[in-house]
């Protein structure tokens, strides 16, 4: 390993947890940990020699010394970030820095076959369930912060729907970052098994008050089985100052429909990866994404849409809007298998550019190795029409606003598609107060 700050910090951070846990951890799980931060050590950070890295440093973040995660107070935190994602009466579970806030958390009576617990109190009483949850996918040869993440997560929220449950209110799992005297990292790992026919809306969100330069490293794994209904919203609102790195593992059985959607909002760098592999015939994945930046805040997005079967179909829609010096990044792939026949996939990415100085790089990408498909792909990137500003601004509205006005109609099309009418209504509002001049409208 390189002898950067952060990497031995995350080293002394493994080597602490694998002497805390001792003979109380499951030895398949520490056999995990060990093969995952092996991977890890041996590459150390990604770096822009790497393909998929190359629009993205991380050496701000190999500099910082980050301490062991403190055990604070995070009630004022949890309280502003549930005022920003106003979800009503729902299902919650929450985390404060990397650790289970029992006080903060109000999961209450489930429905039948449904399991919600955080993943510290399951490796205790039924390690077992997690383990048989904890989905190969992710691979920790294949990328470096899902090993480490695999190496050094303590806690997470799990999920398991038994056949043909339904999850009738929605799932709020809040990771906060709440203050303390140093730079922390954490780690946290959400784990959802959803039986065939079974149905959840689950909204993940990454929030935090803290004013130090925090490092949020979550990875999500999904699974739908047959038939199953499952969506799920990862929004990322950190503080500016901020790293945060999110990975979003799905598998699809057949006839399953799932819907995944990112917001980001926060962070001063950015990534998140998603990769999602259709297994069976009749699957279906919305994938849509809504990405804001300004100042020098950095946003890059890699998926992998793995059509593994035929007659599966996908929609892939990102827009970012990026302000001042900000910088974006989007890499979406499509692979289709050779025996994936009469599949349908789209893919689309459109930026927005609020400024002369903000930039993008985008890269929508098909591999294709069947004969019988349907597939498309583009990009556009652009600024605000001036016709349109014009026609605005010649019935009353100066040019703040009518920037604004256009500004969010062309989020519109992400944000419609979020399953659920208050957080709609919530992130409008959070979109409104992000632009400039906008009066705060909704």
């Amino acid at each position: 390993m390189r002898g950067v700050a952060a990497e031995l910090a995350f080293a002394r951070q493994y080597e602490a947890a694998r002497g805390a846990s001792g003979a109380r951890e499951p030895a398949w799980l520490a056999r995990l940990r060990a093969e995952a931060f092996d991977a890890f050590a041996a590459h150390g950070l990604p770096t822009t020699r790497h393909e998929d890295w190359r629009f993205t440093s991380l050496a701000k973040l190999e500099t910082v010394q980050f301490a062991q995660t403190p055990e604070v107070d995070g009630t004022p935190a949890a309280a502003a970030a549930r005022e920003r994602v106003a979800l009503g009466d729902a299902h919650r579970l929450v985390f404060v820095n990397g650790r289970h806030a029992p006080a903060l958390s109000s999961v209450g009576a489930l429905p039948a076959g449904c399991r919600v617990e955080p993943l510290s109190a399951l490796l205790a009483s039924d390690a077992g369930a997690v383990e048989r949850v904890l989905a190969s996918a992710a691979d920790p040869k294949q990328r470096a912060l899902v090993a480490l993440n695999t190496a050094l997560f303590s806690d997470g929220a799990f999920v398991e729907l038994a056949d043909g449950a339904a999850l009738v209110r929605p799932l709020h799992v809040l990771y906060l970052q709440a203050s303390a005297a140093a730079p922390t990292a954490s780690h946290v790992r959400t784990l959802v098994s959803a039986g065939a026919g079974s149905r959840a809306l689950i909204v993940e969100q990454h929030a935090g008050d803290t004013r130090t330069t925090d490092f949020t490293n979550a990875v999500t794994e999904l699974r739908a089985g047959r038939d199953a209904q499952l969506q799920h919203v990862l929004i990322q609102d950190l503080p500016a100052q901020s790293f945060a790195a999110s990975a979003v593992l799905s598998r699809q059985d057949g006839s399953s429909r799932l819907g995944l959607h990112q917001i980001a909002l926060g962070a001063a760098l950015a990534r998140a990866e998603v990769e999602s592999r259709l297994e069976a015939e009749e699957a279906e994945l919305a994938l849509l994404g809504l990405y804001l930046g300004r100042g020098a805040q950095h946003p890059d997005h890699h998926t992998t849409i793995d059509h593994a079967a035929p007659h599966t179909r996908s929609r892939e829609l990102y827009k970012g809007i990026l302000d001042e010096r900000a910088h974006g990044v989007f890499h979406g792939r499509i692979h289709v298998r050779p025996h994936a026949q009469k599949i349908a996939a789209e893919q689309t990415n459109r930026a927005l550019l609020l400024s002369d100085r903000a930039t993008i790089n985008s890269k929508p990408q098909l591999e294709i190795y069947a004969d019988d498909v349907k597939c498309s792909h583009g990009a556009s990137i652009g600024q605000l029409d001036a016709a349109q500003l014009f026609y605005l601004r010649a019935r009353g509205l100066d040019l703040d606003a009518a920037r604004a006005l256009l500004t969010a109609a062309f989020a519109s099309e992400v944000l419609e598609s979020l399953p659920h009418e208050a957080l709609r209504a919530a992130l409008e509002r959070a979109l409104f107060a992000w632009l400039p001049a906008s009066g705060g409208r909704a």
